[in-house]
């Protein structure tokens, strides 16, 4: 195990409260395993509700000087953050696979583009600027200011632990917010090691802080009477349970929930090229991301080829651990994860599915106890089947036939939800109206996974997103600011 200097003697996980690493009172919490070896790297603790009044508390009383510090000194603990990230993002990347179970490849792709966000979030100082008009009635100068809000939360999901927090604390604390994560209780320990840094890194006691807990500490954070906005990422029914929770206490709120993304392939594409990437991106985690596209729409022309050339595709992948070498799929995050899989896939064969591949009898050796399942692929897939409908968040692809790029189009705007969507065509006419057409609020052509840099918002569409204003990018700053308008009349005195 990479070392985690936070945990206790016993490998217990601790909050981060006002600067300071603090053990949990609590007698309710779980161990923490790796997936791919079934071993046990520490144990979190279910935070209490006096600790988590303790943070919010801290946090609040850091917001009041936090807020008048000049942005530019704001931003310095930034930089320094920034560039211990890069210093220990091979520990981080190590820490994500041995908790999570994604190879060490993706764990460090992660990390990557959580750092990019901190990037971005440096440039707070031009991206708070608003606008100003002089004589906007006679003798009357008027002006836009945004001003921080107070103390924010974001809860974070297991898939992506060492990203997600990082597309929210950079950008809370450069515009002058506090700001306290409460990571997810299946991998805490990658939030453990980013705060770590996040205190070597010189924040002001109290601006950043750390809670770990599971159901009850969500609902602790997002009713708390003190907490003035909620960032969320998800299951969908969580997520609109955190958003009514949340906005009808009167708070901003931003919840990413569950996914159910298309892929389309055009007659006209590349499919050698659409099937590696149509696989990478199902399969890529474990399929466990928010953006993986699993169904896909060929068209009857190129079914069969596609069919044959996805399947050759995901023979070709090697599950394993993440840390080894060679692998490109690690394990799924815990048993019962896996045994929820293992149910879909069954629920696709008993709906008339046609299995062109079966990945539920792979066995890794030496890691036995491990939660592998290789790359599932269905063919015959209908817009009525389960499998078709809702997320399964393992390596599982279907595949359905369509007539024409109307019918793929019209199959994909069917779904309740809009997370993302990608096309493989060789036709600008098809990607123009892909473009304009298609219901989800990540696009991608020729591209397998619609993953937006950190400088553009992440998009979110139907039962995949509630709320108004999006993670990274520029929705941040209108998401943790509000604007003021200052109206100011100095008449001329000679008149």
């Amino acid at each position: 195990m990479a070392v985690v200097e936070s945990l206790t003697a016993d490998g217990t996980v601790q909050n981060y409260v006002n600067g300071e690493w603090r053990p949990s009172d609590s007698e309710d919490g779980q161990d923490v395993i790796n997936p791919a070896t079934g071993e046990t790297l520490a144990y979190v603790p279910f935070s209490t509700e006096s600790e988590i009044d303790d943070a919010i508390a801290a946090a609040n009383t850091a917001f009041q000087t936090w807020r008048s510090t000049p942005v530019e000194a704001r931003i310095q603990p930034l930089f320094r953050f920034k560039m211990l990230l890069e210093e220990h993002q091979d520990d981080l990347a190590r820490i994500l696979v041995q908790e999570h179970g994604k190879t060490l490849a993706e764990a460090t792709g992660e990390l990557r583009r959580g750092i990019e966000n901190v990037e971005v979030a440096c440039g707070i100082p031009s991206m708070m600027q608003s606008g100003s008009l002089l004589n906007a009635a006679p003798n009357i100068d008027e002006s836009a200011v945004r001003r921080p809000l107070g103390v924010f939360v974001a809860i974070t999901p297991f898939n992506f632990p060492g990203m997600i927090p990082l597309w929210f604390l950079p950008y809370a604390v450069a515009t002058g917010n506090s700001f306290v994560l409460k990571p997810s209780e299946r991998d805490p320990l990658v939030a453990q090691r980013l705060f770590e840094l996040v205190d070597e890194a010189g924040f002001p006691d109290g601006v950043v802080s750390l809670v770990n807990g599971g159901a009850d500490t969500v609902n602790a954070l997002i009713q708390h009477d003190d907490v003035a906005g909620v960032s969320f990422v998800g299951s969908t029914p969580v997520a609109r349970h955190v958003y009514e929770s949340a906005a009808a206490a009167g708070k901003r709120v931003q919840a990413q929930g569950g996914a159910k993304n298309h892929v389309i392939v055009s007659d006209s594409a590349n499919l050698d090229f659409a099937a590696e990437k149509t696989l990478s991106s199902a399969c890529a985690c474990a399929g466990e991301r928010c953006l993986a596209n699993d169904v896909v729409l060929v068209h009857e022309d190129v079914y069969d080829e596609f069919a044959d050339k996805l399947v050759a595709a995901a023979d070709a992948f090697t599950v394993g651990y993440g840390l080894d070498d060679g692998v490109d799929m690690g394990a799924l995050i815990t048993p019962e994860h896996e045994q929820r899989v293992r149910e879909f896939i069954q629920t696709g064969i008993d709906e008339g599915a046609t299995l062109l591949r079966d990945g539920r009898e792979l066995t890794v050796d030496g890691y036995e106890d491990g939660n592998f399942m290789g790359p599932t692929v269905f063919g015959d897939v209908t817009p009525d089947m389960v499998i078709a409908r809702e997320e399964i968040f393992g390596p599982v692809v279907g595949l359905a036939r369509v007539a024409n790029f109307d019918e793929a189009l019209e199959a994909l705007n069917a779904s309740k939800f809009g997370n993302a969507a990608s096309l493989f065509t060789e036709r600008g006419s098809e990607a123009r109206r892909f473009r304009h057409e298609a219901e989800a609020g990540n696009l991608a052509v020729n591209a397998g996974t619609a993953a937006p840099m950190a400088f553009f918002h992440f998009g979110g569409q139907k039962d995949s997103f509630f709320g108004d204003l999006h993670a990274q990018g520029e929705d941040m700053i209108h998401f943790y600011t509000d604007k003021a308008i200052y109206i100011e009349r100095w008449p001329d005195e000679s008149m």
